[in-house]
């Protein structure tokens, strides 16, 4: 069985899907749809602009979900997909490529969960931290030691979570972490403390959002972050879409589950191959490639 999988918030890169708006007559015109809709240009910043330009969550966010999500409508028929998921912002790409949102309806979505988020990270100080060859119990068990918030955001791959929470929380879980033996504790240069209890605002935001768009069933099931379980019914999937923002992404547990489920191959669809990476370290023997356009 065939599974797909697309990027979340990190995969960006100067340059992405300019191939698609050049190559394809369909792409360009999704894109251009996508620059009215949000009302500015964003293909000249994913195209020409800046690293600087391109890391604002108001701008990586829809410039990911752009990727994937053209990436798989122009793809047509070799897009056939048995399950899909999608890490964090990536499961907005799932969805719409799955059938269960419209394009544009997904578009709109992550442009005001980027908005939501980006108001979140402003109001507190915080940060994320990727933690590098430690027991998930063992990271589990700081983060509810620490009293400022700090708690485990996504659990990527066996031996790789990253943590969320404020700047002081982050600090002094990577200090604990590390009188505990652990030596690779890594500040990632985000906005804030995504999939934590800081991002409430966001999620309250969001959630009207989300409950006034109309969901479909999706073509296949569909893993989600929250649980790392599969549905294609599309009040589950909005309710699980609502708490994905404060929830950890059950990374590892989604491959596993994946697998359990008959998954055979994972393709990953959107910019990088970091997915491709997790996969590999979940289960070296599971077949992973890219989408080549």
């Amino acid at each position: 069985m065939k599974a797909y999988v697309f990027p979340g918030q990190g995969a960006q890169y100067i340059g992405m899907g300019k191939d698609l708006y050049e190559r394809s007559a369909a792409g360009k015109e999704m894109f251009e749809n996508a620059n009215n809709l949000l009302g500015f240009r964003i293909t000249d910043i994913m195209f020409n602009g800046t690293d600087e330009d391109l890391r604002q969550t108001r701008v990586t966010q829809p410039a990911i979900f752009l990727h994937s999500a053209i990436l798989a409508a122009v793809i047509g028929k070799a897009f056939e997909p048995d399950m899909v998921a999608g890490h964090s912002l990536g499961e907005f790409s799932a969805l719409v490529a799955s059938r269960a949102l419209l394009f544009e309806d997904g578009l709109i979505l992550v442009s005001k969960r980027a908005m939501a988020m980006q108001k979140a990270c402003e109001r507190t100080p915080s940060s994320m931290a990727a933690i590098i060859g430690a027991d998930d119990k063992m990271v589990e068990d700081v983060c509810a030691s620490i009293p400022e918030i700090v708690v485990p955001a996504n659990y990527n791959s066996p031996g790789q979570i990253v943590i969320s929470g404020s700047n002081e929380g982050i600090d002094k879980a990577i200090e604990a972490l590390k009188e505990k033996g652990v030596k690779r504790a890594i500040k990632l240069a985000v906005g804030g403390a995504f999939h934590s209890p800081l991002m409430e605002p966001a999620r309250a935001e969001l959630e009207e959002a989300i409950r006034s768009t109309n969901f479909n069933r999706p073509v296949c099931p569909v893993y989600q972050n929250v649980n790392a379980d599969h549905s294609t019914d599309p009040d589950t999937i909005r309710k699980n879409l609502v708490m994905q923002l404060t929830s950890p992404v059950r990374w590892t547990q989604t491959i596993l589950n994946m697998i359990a489920g008959g998954a055979t191959s994972f393709t990953e669809v959107g910019p990088g191959s970091v997915l491709q990476g997790l996969i590999k370290k979940v289960n070296k023997d599971i077949p992973t490639d890219g989408v080549v356009f």
